[in-house]
């Protein structure tokens, strides 16, 4: 038995006063009519209506169900509505996931300029380092970093791609002096890390010679971007930091860039959402701006790199400021 069709033809009888003049306005037979109130009547064990050949009349009971049934209906037609206009006009909470650094560098600024658009929507980000299982039903959309995606169900839009550089600090350059080449870092302490996008004792470096794997170890490992970043500041040693977690601290000098001829381990970013079958606005948006949004973003991070490596008087990635020059024998720097 459809119960809440049930529901409707019994208000609609009552409204209309008979079982005729129901059916004619539900475009269905007075038959039809009978046996759905007739049903609804076994369903509860109670008389809802007292029919004679003239006129119906609600009983005590039937009243009282009335009002719960009007109730119900306007709430699940009101549902109806809202769930409908889900898919016309960007409102309610949008749920994302995102790993970490990517998160704080680029999806929260995004949302500040995505919801100046769409003031309605609410964002509830979760930022971690693991892939989401966005069956489950916990987040609506996905943005992720890798070098390739697994083959799964899930529809991804590919919203751009970028790479790392190795840094360290300036005091770090002054005492133990800059790599020149990858086989370099072999003498240097390397800082690890550990990323669901690359295995983390591997870096790969493209360069003059091509792609260049090396195999490091280090004294510090860690998980998110912005944490080696910490790490690399104090001086620890080298480590490999995506351009977005990398850039401010290049501008500012609290970093410097080593081997700056050789950029590592290219990743795509993507935005995954589980269905293409009914995307409600919100995402559907989201998603859109973020296409149109983050390749631009990209390209001014990769564009102040080259403004600040033409600005770049020193070798080895020790920039003008940090008052070093060069000696000739390689690693040795003196003021």
């Amino acid at each position: 038995m459809d119960t809440l069709q049930n529901m409707r033809v019994f208000v609609r009888v009552v409204e209309a006063g008979s079982f005729t003049a129901a059916a004619q306005s539900l475009n269905s037979t007075t038959g039809a009519m009978s046996r759905a109130v007739s049903e609804l009547e076994a369903h509860l064990r109670t008389r809802l209506l007292n029919r004679s050949t003239r006129r119906l009349a609600l009983t005590t009971a039937g009243e009282r169900y009335l009002k719960r049934c009007q109730q119900i209906l306007a709430d699940v037609d009101n549902a109806e509505e809202e769930a409908s206009c889900a898919h016309e006009r960007p409102t309610g909470a949008l749920r994302m996931h995102s790993f970490a650094s990517v998160g704080q560098h680029y999806v929260l600024p995004a949302i500040s300029r995505y919801r100046a658009v769409y003031p309605e929507v609410t964002v509830e980000l979760t930022l971690s380092q693991r892939m989401p299982d966005l069956f489950e039903g916990s987040s609506d959309v996905a943005v992720v970093t890798a070098s390739t995606l697994p083959n799964s169900d899930l529809v991804s839009h590919q919203l751009g791609s970028t790479f790392s550089i190795l840094c360290a600090s300036p005091a770090y350059v002054r005492s133990h002096g800059a790599p020149q080449e990858p086989r370099d870092l072999a003498h240097h302490e390397c800082l690890i890390l550990q990323t669901p996008a690359f295995p983390a004792h591997e870096w790969q470096l493209e360069g003059p010679q091509g792609l260049e794997v090396m195999e490091v170890t280090g004294p510090v490992q860690v998980n998110i971007a912005e944490s080696l970043v910490v790490a690399i500041r104090e001086g620890m040693g080298i480590g490999m930091l995506p351009l977005y977690a990398a850039i401010d601290g290049l501008r500012n000098g609290s970093l410097v860039r080593v081997l700056s001829h050789y950029t590592a381990q290219k990743m795509n970013v993507y935005a995954l959402y589980p269905s293409r079958k009914f995307v409600d606005a919100k995402t559907r948006t989201w998603v859109e701006f973020l296409r149109t949004h983050l390749p631009k973003v990209i390209e001014r991070d990769e564009a102040l790199l080259a403004e600040l490596a033409s600005k770049d008087t020193v070798e080895g990635g020790l920039p003008a400021h940090a008052g070093l020059v060069v000696d000739v024998a390689p690693h040795r720097l003196e003021h």
